[in-house]
């Protein structure tokens, strides 16, 4: 996905900033070093993983407000919310 490959390609950036190793990285998030390494490799990585990091760089700001978004599906259950959507046409059908 592009946008995990754009968060460790800056999270990386901040950390040689910041003059850190993946080493260093690791002992002042409490992430493992082959966490790290992975993230920087292919992107992969937990999301309570990438918070530690992300506090660490001094980054946690950049995560405000992700988990807080308008929404007008107030009470509705997750049924009705997909029977709304729009449908995807799928492959090889003949209308």
């Amino acid at each position: 996905m592009e946008i995990l490959t754009d968060i460790s390609v800056n999270f990386k950036r901040k950390r040689l900033e910041l003059r850190l190793t993946q080493e260093g990285l690791s002992k002042r998030s409490g992430v493992s070093y082959g966490s790290i390494k992975r993230f920087e490799s292919t992107s992969k990585i937990s999301l309570e993983s990438l918070l530690n990091i992300a506090l660490a760089l001094r980054l946690l700001d950049a995560f405000d407000g992700l988990g807080k978004f308008e929404t007008n599906v107030s009470n509705q259950s997750l049924d009705n919310i997909l029977k709304q959507a729009p449908k995807k046409k799928q492959r090889g059908t003949i209308k």
